[in-house]
């Protein structure tokens, strides 16, 4: 097998640093962006920041005081796999075991990985923080509130998490420690390899390269995908955009480290998740002939992809429907309504 150090192999892009700046002009950066962005230092002031920069046990302790019983999902990643949360073998499993515990548990757990030689990868994923540790996110999180961002926290060790793309919007907070994304513009899927759509760790479908040792004969399109790839190291205060749909691969550096994100989608919810349309096209399209898959694209093309370039004055207004531009609630409520119907029969 060819495998090769990622480092050898790719000239390293950086995201784009912005100095500087306030939470006011990084929301105008942001508005039309499409390319992520690192703005340096945004976050350093936040007591969870400082604490960290004293000691990872500072940080903890910090943490320890806004927790008040509700038990937590965290992974426990055997040292052997190096801190990869990934498949087993097979492809029909986990390499880990997840479970319910008790924050202190996990943090007492953590401070005991620290002084092995070879530590178990330990992880808490997306946690609500408000749910998880009230008040931490008062002075602790970005005051996005006409986004209605779901803020959550992230917490563990020298995990690496496998290349994943999210719908939402995020404004990444990298808070305690350093951490390291690769990420992948959306075009590039094809050249990543993804895994299973059913059976994913997290939910969400992930690369199946591993970035620390690619394999290029079994991935040799992968090459295509670094070399688009961009990266972001960021230390603690450092706030990390990651346009929706762009694919992300993260990588923990310390002993001990804290992200806390904020998600927010910039369409109305009434819209629904387009990832429930890829499934109803999988039913629906993908076992249909090329051909007639070749003409749906066309009509995908003028209805949905590119409708900005349609010209549509040839029907009036009042009768557009659901080709009204943006959607209302009452009409999306109408074409949900319909598919329900149309999906039990």
């Amino acid at each position: 097998m060819l495998k090769v150090n990622i480092m050898t192999t790719a000239k390293t892009q950086h995201v784009e640093h912005i100095n500087e700046c306030t939470l006011e002009s990084v929301i105008d950066l942001i508005r039309d962006a499409d390319k992520p962005m690192v703005f340096k230092g945004l976050c350093r002031h936040w007591p969870l920041v400082q604490a960290g920069l004293e000691s990872a046990q500072s940080a903890m302790t910090y943490l320890r005081q806004f927790y008040q019983g509700m038990q937590v999902t965290a992974y426990y990643v055997p040292p052997e796999q190096q801190g990869r949360v990934f498949y087993n073998e097979q492809l029909d499993g986990f390499n880990y075991q997840a479970g319910r515990l008790d924050f202190n548990q996990l943090l007492d757990r953590l401070s005991q990985e620290m002084i092995k030689d070879t530590p178990a990868g330990m992880y808490m994923g997306s946690t609500d923080i408000h749910q998880c540790l009230p008040g931490l996110g008062a002075e602790n999180s970005l005051d996005l509130a006409p986004m209605q961002p779901l803020t959550s926290i992230w917490l563990g060790n020298q995990t690496k998490v496998a290349a994943h793309y999210d719908f939402p919007l995020n404004l990444a907070c990298n808070v305690v420690g350093k951490r390291t994304f690769t990420l992948f513009p959306p075009e590039q899927i094809s050249n990543l390899y993804v895994g299973p759509m059913e059976l994913a760790p997290g939910g969400q479908d992930i690369s199946l390269v591993d970035m620390a040792n690619p394999d290029f004969e079994r991935f040799p399109r992968f090459q295509q995908a670094l070399d688009a790839s961009l990266t972001a190291e960021l230390s603690p205060g450092d706030v990390l955009f990651i346009p929706s749909m762009w694919w992300h691969h993260v990588r923990g550096v310390d002993d001990f480290n804290v992200l806390i994100t904020h998600w927010w989608r910039d369409t109305p919810g009434y819209l629904g998740r387009p990832n429930n349309a890829l499934l109803h096209s999988m039913l629906s399209l993908r076992s249909l002939p090329k051909a007639q898959r070749q003409a749906w694209k066309s009509i995908f093309e003028h209805y949905i992809f590119d409708h900005d370039d349609v010209d549509d004055r040839h029907i009036p207004d009042n009768v557009k429907g659901m080709q009204t531009k943006p959607l209302d609630e009452l009409t999306a409520r109408k074409i949900r309504a319909d598919l329900i119907n149309k999906l039990k029969r």
